[in-house]
């Protein structure tokens, strides 16, 4: 996004999160600086994604080892992380000095106060080089021309597929395919090898698990939660085709036990050879190419994310470090998160772990590096290119009351996307019927828009 949209972006956020239930309790806790000096021991709170999982496996013997900060990491699926943060944050809990938030809190929560701003430790620092941060991350963790939260590692959506899979079959993945021609394909892999389905889709509640990539389907079918205005708009023709050829394609050609499926069972279903495409993010791609943890290396194709009336449709996302206000531990807090996102950790995972394996999608020289670029041929172009062709601002066919692609910038999302993606996970699990869902989803979502009309 240009500065223009930046500038429009913090607005519209700012004047949403006025209307945040939870209030925050300046100074509960303590915070400020006091308290900092010669930490030796800090506590972190992440999703357990494979990213996490690698910086946990790493830290003894690099960042403590260099700095004598030790590192207590909590490690929780996404949305019980999700909970856990939120009901710490928002009540100024102090338990944590580093908490793993995304793109969709860390405005509304700067808003409130909640976190530290980050600009004083990173701006004069040469060595942690702010400037390369890649600029969609930048202004999806700013608030008010202040940077909250660092980028750990960022991602848009993209289809993957098994392209021996597709070859055997003589059947060919267009670089921007249609969710039709995807639908097409996926019936016609559904069983080419013993047990494997034709698509990984998630259908576990949340909205941030099944929602991410079901709102994406919404933008594209030329649906939207609100019009400009406040309309709710989750039983319009739209955004019901949407829902509806989401869960029939997952009914008939998804994985098992696709009602329960999120981020991690789909990892697990495409590394384990079990379906034949996933719909996700892009950061699932250095799992899928790492040999040590995949037996599909080697053999993914990757696709742009799956349009039908925008020319788009990816999603924009990155896993971030936050400092909550409460920390006594600041300046620990701070060292912690300039490595972890920093240039010189990408080496150390590239030279320990394997160069598929680094966190990629937050800056800029990432995509310049040798050894990268051979590892992530296939997916770090497209990669790059998805998350600067998603616009937060204009994700759909008519303009949209606030900012968010595979979600929207108010406090109230997370309760009404949690809600309604729990009675479409029903339906997909043989319970009911999309049309009743979405009639439930609508007096929901009519409820919060009240709010702002």
């Amino acid at each position: 996004m240009g500065n223009s949209k930046k500038r429009i972006a913090t607005l519209a956020v700012a004047g949403l999160a006025a209307g945040m239930t939870l209030t925050a309790c300046a100074g509960a806790g303590g915070g400020g600086s006091a308290g900092t000096d010669g930490a030796d021991e800090i506590t972190v709170i992440m999703v357990g994604n494979p990213q996490m999982q690698d910086i946990e496996q790493l830290t003894e013997d690099t960042f403590t080892a260099d700095t004598g900060i030790s590192v207590n990491y909590t490690i929780l699926p996404e949305n019980e992380l999700r909970d856990k943060v939120t009901q710490d944050v928002a009540t100024q809990a102090g338990q944590y000095d580093v908490v793993s938030v995304g793109a969709y809190e860390v405005p509304i929560w700067a808003q409130n106060g909640w976190l530290k701003p980050l600009d004083s430790y990173v701006a004069d620092d040469s060595d942690y080089d702010a400037d390369d941060l890649l600029e969609p991350m930048v202004e999806s963790l700013s608030y008010d021309d202040a940077l909250y939260a660092l980028p750990f590692y960022g991602e848009s959506s993209f289809l993957m597929y098994r392209k021996d899979v597709l070859e055997k079959e003589g059947l060919t993945m267009p670089e921007r395919p249609t969710w039709d021609e995807v639908a097409d394909v996926a019936a016609k892999v559904d069983g080419a090898e013993k047990g494997m389905k034709g698509i990984c889709l998630r259908g576990l509640p949340g909205w941030g698990e099944m929602f991410a990539p079901l709102t994406t389907v919404v933008n594209t079918f030329g649906g939207t939660w609100f019009t400009e205005d406040w309309e709710a708009q989750v039983d319009s023709p739209e955004f019901t085709e949407a829902v509806n050829f989401y869960v029939d394609l997952v009914k008939k050609h998804g994985e098992a036990g696709a009602s329960q499926a999120g981020f991690t069972e789909c990892l697990n279903a495409m590394s384990q050879g079990k379906v034949a495409m996933w719909y996700d993010a892009t950061s699932a791609a250095g799992s899928l190419e790492d040999p040590s943890v995949s037996g599909i290396a080697g053999n993914v194709g990757y696709a742009f994310a799956p349009t039908m009336e925008t020319d788009s449709s990816g999603w924009l996302w990155t896993w971030s470090w936050a400092m909550p206000e409460t920390t006594q531990n600041a300046d620990a807090a701070a060292e912690f998160m300039k490595w972890a996102t920093s240039s010189e950790y990408e080496q150390i995972v590239g030279e320990q772990l394997g160069w598929s394996r680094v966190p990629a999608g937050k800056r800029e020289s990432t995509y310049s590096i040798p050894e990268y670029e051979e590892a992530a041929g296939d997916f770090g172009p497209i990669t790059l290119q998805s998350i600067e062709e998603a616009d937060p601002i204009n994700p759909g066919v008519q303009p949209r009351p606030t900012v968010g692609v595979q979600f929207v910038g108010i406090p109230e999302f997370a309760d009404l996307g949690t809600k309604v993606s729990q009675e479409i996970s029903a339906v997909i699990a043989g319970d009911g019927t999309v049309e009743d869902a979405l009639a439930d989803g609508q007096a929901l979502a009519e409820e919060v828009a009240a709010n702002y009309r």
